[in-house]
């Protein structure tokens, strides 16, 4: 099986471990480019002379994140992606990721997910839909081991703790800044964006009902018919600021709120 694979890597020693990984499981593997920013990428995917059958790509590039890539090139050749970090899973298998491989990448991680990789392009070249099912089941493996994220970690002064996602109640942004509220009233900032946290939490769990604010459906008290066919969430506990519902995003509150 020949393959041509795509490197996108900004970081020289990674991109060459990499590469050396590949060769150590299939010497035939052909290394069509190792690019290094999204801008790069970008014009190389959109060159249809370039050909590749697989991507592997960091996230984390020195001009942004690598998913902005897929944002502006469509795709549909694998990816398998690269990185320092756990929580960009979710956001990763929105595209077409078979595998996630935390950094520093080793032989055995690199070469399960080439036989994942194996696999799938053995079934699809069938037209036996039982083995297409079982490898999809199988690509679709790695979603399973990757829930949505389970803690944030938080800052304390001096102090670094661990809060249980199902312990809050609240995300909410105020100015530049993005905060999560406790399910005992704690209130810490986090290092996140609200569109960003939309990617990590269960959709059936949280559900952010305006620009502002991001609500965990146990933290609800209640909800009342406001002005204008809008919707005002109480929470279970105090909170000073009102949760507005805004008017567009009410059938799917209700939805929502109703377990649809």
């Amino acid at each position: 099986m020949h393959i041509r694979a795509l490197i996108i890597e900004d970081e020289p020693n990674a991109a060459e471990k990499i590469q050396r990984l590949l060769y150590r499981y299939d010497r035939s593997i052909e290394v069509v480019a190792s690019l290094e920013s999204i801008a790069d990428t970008v014009e190389w995917l959109q060159n249809p002379a370039n050909k590749y059958d697989l991507i592997l790509s960091d996230i984390q590039l020195t001009d942004g994140l690598s998913f902005d890539i897929f944002k502006q090139v469509a795709v549909d050749k694998p990816i398998i992606f690269t990185t320092a970090f756990d929580e960009y899973a979710i956001e990763a298998f929105k595209l077409n990721s078979i595998a996630y491989l935390l950094k520093p990448v080793n032989l055995e991680a690199l070469t399960e997910s080439m036989q994942k990789l194996e696999t799938l392009r053995n079934a699809f070249s069938s037209n036996d839909q039982t083995a297409q099912l079982a490898a999809l089941q199988q690509a679709l493996g790695m979603i399973q081991k990757n829930p949505y994220k389970e803690r944030f970690m938080v800052k304390l002064g001096d102090h670094i703790r661990s809060v249980p996602t199902d312990k809050i109640v609240l995300f909410y942004a105020e100015g530049r800044s993005v905060f999560l509220i406790t399910e005992n009233q704690r209130k810490f900032i986090i290092d996140y964006k609200l569109e960003e946290l939309e990617g990590f939490l269960d959709p059936k769990q949280f559900y952010r009902a305006n620009r502002s604010f991001i609500v965990n459906i146990q933290g609800i008290q209640e909800v009342l018919v406001y002005s204008k066919s809008r919707l005002k969430v109480e929470l279970v506990q105090e909170f000073a600021k009102e949760i507005i519902v805004s008017r567009e995003k009410v059938g799917d509150f209700k939805n929502w709120f109703n377990g649809v």
